[in-house]
């Protein structure tokens, strides 16, 4: 992708221009010079490849779960090659996607054990109807 407008980097990355627009209001994302010029077309602004990268950086370490201030923080130590913060701030993700397995799998359990007895229990309310009634 070469000097694309922000309907284009937006499209590429899977989001909407409104979210380009938030993470350039948030400072994640840089907000390109729009160029000199006459007329509305030659004063576009166009992104290039580092704001792709950057974009699609945020999507993906979103997905993983930080929080949009701790990928500010991670970019921020990305341009300053602090490894060792950036390995701190993953470490903690980690933890806490961690817990979240063990509470999830904690549910899941408890779950299977309310749906065995509601599909194979006696005559009368389900079990699962009841657990969560109070």
């Amino acid at each position: 992708m070469t000097a694309s407008t922000i309907g284009q980097l937006a499209a590429a990355c899977g989001v909407g221009v409104e979210t380009v627009r938030y993470y350039q209001r948030r400072g994640l994302l840089e907000v390109p010079v729009k160029p000199a010029g006459s007329g509305h077309i030659g004063r576009i602004r166009r992104y290039d490849e580092k704001a792709l990268q950057t974009l699609s950086f945020i999507r993906s370490a979103q997905k993983a779960g930080f929080t949009l201030s701790q990928i500010e923080e991670l970019l921020e130590l990305d341009a300053s090659h602090d490894r060792r913060r950036a390995g701190e701030i993953a470490e903690k993700r980690l933890a806490d996607l961690d817990l979240e397995i063990r509470t999830l799998q904690s549910a899941r359990r408890s779950l299977v054990k309310l749906a065995n007895a509601c599909a194979n229990g006696p005559e009368g309310p389900c079990p699962i109807l009841t657990a969560f009634d109070h």
